[in-house]
């Protein structure tokens, strides 16, 4: 009988608060374990030859959200709305990201997850989608995190499309950076109505990477699109 696979986790690092805190919300963590994986966090406080260790016993990865990813990673000055910008989250889950694409290992990355995938292959990110490219689609929703608040449409012979068994899907939605230019092998495959993209995947269908710009975590209790999501990443991870 096969082994319930490890999923390594990141998590958010407080920013200039003492003491210093590595954190997560408890949604991911129940939606990997609902669907029958081992999560293994991976703080930003690990150590090169901690992370080293851990990475090589994981099977799939989960990218988390949280804060803004530093434009500086990306040859960009800050925007004036820039938030909880974390140089060490960034520096570990580009690493993790790099380490994980080499390995093949199977990738779900989520809100700023699919931002810092796409940074990670050399993309560039809008840093605040109210003015720039501007939008009047509400991207940072006011209402509980389990509501949908917006349609994406996704490309149904795509990845994401038969992993979520959906063309158009009603999301969540927590964020003001969102991609811009595409990172390399990237390819976008779901978009808002406002035209900005909120799901890629990796230009090889026989490889497990995707990215979301919305928050299926908190979902996975009344939507099944959601359990799908986490359930491809399990089931990927165990094969």
């Amino acid at each position: 009988m096969s082994r319930d696979p490890l999923v390594g986790i990141t998590t958010s690092i407080t920013v200039g608060q003492t003491p210093e805190r590595a954190y997560i919300n408890s949604a991911y963590l129940h939606a990997v374990q609902q669907a029958g994986g081992v999560p293994v966090l991976l703080p930003p406080q690990l150590s090169k030859t901690s992370l080293d260790r851990l990475v090589r016993g994981l099977d799939g990865l989960l990218l988390t959200g949280g804060g803004d990813v530093d434009p500086a990673t990306f040859g960009e000055a800050p925007h004036p709305t820039l938030y909880e910008v974390a140089p060490s989250r960034d520096a570990l889950e580009t690493q993790v990201t790099l380490i994980a694409l080499e390995k093949k290992t199977p990738l779900l990355a989520i809100c700023r997850g699919i931002q810092v995938l796409n940074v990670a292959l050399g993309g560039s990110l809008h840093q605040d989608v109210t003015s720039e490219p501007g939008t009047e689609i509400q991207h940072s929703q006011k209402e509980a995190r389990d509501q949908a608040t917006h349609k994406v449409t996704i490309t149904p012979r795509s990845r994401l499309g038969r992993v979520l068994g959906a063309e158009d899907l009603e999301v969540n939605s927590f964020h003001h950076q969102v991609v811009k230019t595409l990172g390399r092998g990237l390819v976008p495959v779901a978009w808002a109505p406002d035209k900005l993209v909120e799901g890629v995947e990796l230009d090889d269908d026989s490889r497990f990477v995707l990215g979301v710009q919305w928050h299926p975590e908190h979902l996975v209790g009344n939507s099944e699109p959601a359990r799908r999501l986490f359930s491809a990443l399990v089931t990927a991870a165990r094969a």
